[in-house]
Order: C-alpha cells, then structure tokens, then sequence
C-alpha cells in the first residue's frame, strides 16, 4: 500500500519477455514462411513460428544427451 494515498502500489519488473518472445515470433513466422510450399506447409509454419522455443530447447536437450 501506497502510504500517501493508500492506494496498494505495484511494480512490474523484467517486462521485456514478452518484446523478445514477439521479434522472434515474427522472425521465425518470415523465416518459416518463406520455406514453405503449400497450403498445408504455410498453415505448419504458423504452427512451428508460435513453437520455436519448444522445438529449440528439444534439439538442445537431445545434443547434451549424446
């Protein structure tokens, strides 16, 4: 709580996740999109654009594993 107005005061700290997470969503949907071939193969990259992260951290994980 704010002392001077008693209003509860509240601080948003490390905001910039979510501008990162944003380019790289659009960089992966322009780099996926332009791979693609069909109307199928465009509908998965809008897919693989909103999962890039998962598909990294897989691929990631599988290389400590060997």
């Amino acid at each position: 709580m704010s002392p001077a107005r008693g209003v509860p005061s509240s601080a948003v700290r490390g905001g910039g996740g979510g501008a990162v997470y944003g380019l790289g969503l659009i960089g992966a949907l322009v780099y996926y999109w332009q791979h693609a071939h069909g109307f199928w193969a465009h509908i998965w990259a809008i897919g693989e654009a909103i999962l890039w992260p998962a598909f990294v951290v897989y691929h990631l994980l599988g290389h400590l594993a060997t």
